[in-house]
């Protein structure tokens, strides 16, 4: 798989309002131009939630320009053509996606949702934290796979073995 422009990488939710924005927040961060993130929902909330904002802040990671937006801005054929396409909840994972141009490398990356938690702050907290610190290592080991020497064959089985770690 070989490019001369950045990668793109959507990272796939039902809300978007958590699990993909920290995703797409965590790999603009590291990825240091080689790749351009985005995130969107099936069914996007409209809102970002202020925990997910909290975690990425934490970790240094810039907030700026998050929002919650549908996957349908980026089915549209002015949309950047994506390379990799994750879901990181199980109902987007189970729903019917939009037919994506190019053909990009899919995996699904389930992580329990944090916004679903109920109970004290410090339990919300926590399963934010658990979420960041999932994707951070997941986006981690994507990032450490040496993309352009793999066949596609190979790259799609790396990509989907990372969400099982």
């Amino acid at each position: 798989m070989t490019t001369n422009h950045p990668y793109n990488v959507l990272f796939l939710c039902t809300g978007n309002s958590a699990r993909s924005i920290m995703a797409e927040a965590i790999l603009n961060h590291k990825a240091k131009g080689r790749f351009i993130a985005y995130s969107a929902g099936s069914y996007p909330s409209g809102r970002v939630r202020p925990e997910a904002l909290k975690q990425l802040e934490l970790a240094g990671i810039s907030t700026e320009g998050l929002r919650s937006k549908s996957w349908d801005e980026f089915a549209t054929p002015d949309a950047p053509q994506m390379h990799f396409l994750f879901t990181v909840c199980d109902d987007a994972a189970n729903e019917v996606c939009p037919v994506w141009s190019g053909h990009p490398i899919t995996a699904h990356w389930g992580i329990p949702d944090p916004a679903a938690v109920q109970g004290t702050p410090e339990a919300i907290a926590h399963a934010f934290r658990q979420a960041f610190t999932t994707l951070d290592r997941r986006i981690g080991l994507f990032l450490a796979l040496p993309l352009e020497t793999l066949e596609e064959s190979a790259m799609q089985q790396e990509v989907s073995s990372i969400g099982r770690q």
